[in-house]
């Protein structure tokens, strides 16, 4: 399947962590005003704020809330810390039940005092507890793999092998899979483990950026769309041949960036998005 290039901005998502130093508000007027369609909100960006009114501000802007960002970090060797990350996580649900939006971003977490295994055995365990209030909610828990780089502290799902097991494991339709080509690009067994997630209606979320080599900060110095050496075309190829539809969402962290003036930022992402994506 050869990709089609993109020519409106219907499908772009910007997360509100990409311009991270205008605040929601600012963001929403001026990813409105750009033409971009969707938002999708990190629970810093909400500190202090009415959730609901905030949510409507961004829909009066004509933005779809596309997701939360984040919860998980469910595991560790302490059970007092487990049932505090089990805790947030429900109010995460709170939250994006206020918000409006029907989707949480998971960012799995690990514990480096244990083993993978404990750690996934948790996650899974974590998120089987949140089914009731996710259902109740009408919110769905989207398991993102992070790069292996991250196995120690960020996630012990590492492969999109490995949330697919998971999901299927779990088997419920409120829990899915977030694919992020920034963690998953390298991975030789993805166009088929992106296939089997759609076969399975768990594709819930796709996020871009670029791999910039070399990359002088592994948390904080993702690209601009066609910076890098990710094959996003591909990718994406590979991801709308499962019939996926929904939003692409630039995910940029990067300290150089946030330095830069972020209306100039934002046009960049527009023109990488359109050209490079």
């Amino acid at each position: 399947m050869s990709h089609q290039p993109i020519t409106d901005l219907s499908r772009l998502c910007i997360h509100t962590i990409t311009t991270k130093p205008w605040g929601i508000e600012e963001a929403a007027q001026n990813f409105s005003a750009a033409g971009v369609k969707g938002i999708t909100v990190w629970r810093d960006a909400l500190a202090g704020r009415d959730i609901k009114k905030t949510g409507d501000l961004l829909r009066a802007h004509d933005l779809s809330v596309v997701s939360l960002c984040r919860g998980g970090f469910f595991p560790s060797i302490d059970p007092t810390k487990r049932q505090a990350a089990t805790d947030d996580n429900r109010k995460a649900i709170e939250e994006a039940y206020e918000l409006g939006t029907k989707l949480i971003v998971l960012v799995c977490g690990a514990d480096p005092a244990q083993p993978l295994a404990d750690s996934r055995q948790q996650i899974q365990d974590g998120i089987e507890t949140l089914l009731p209030e996710a259902s109740a909610a009408g919110v769905q828990l989207a398991i993102e793999p992070l790069h292996p780089m991250y196995a120690d502290t960020r996630s012990a799902i590492n492969t999109l092998a490995q949330a697919n097991d998971m999901c299927e494991a779990i088997n419920s339709p409120w829990v899915g899979v977030a694919v992020d080509v920034y963690h998953l690009w390298w991975d030789p067994s993805l166009k088929q483990e992106i296939k089997r997630c759609g076969e399975n209606k768990h594709l819930l979320a796709f996020h871009i950026c670029d791999w910039k080599s070399p990359t002088v900060d592994m948390l904080n110095d993702r690209g601009l769309m066609g910076e890098g050496c990710i094959p996003l075309p591909k990718i994406r190829s590979w991801v709308e041949a499962t019939g996926f539809n929904g939003f692409i969402e630039v995910e940029i962290f990067s300290t150089e960036y946030w330095k830069q003036d972020q209306s100039q930022f934002l046009q960049r992402i527009i023109t990488g998005y359109k050209n490079n994506s």
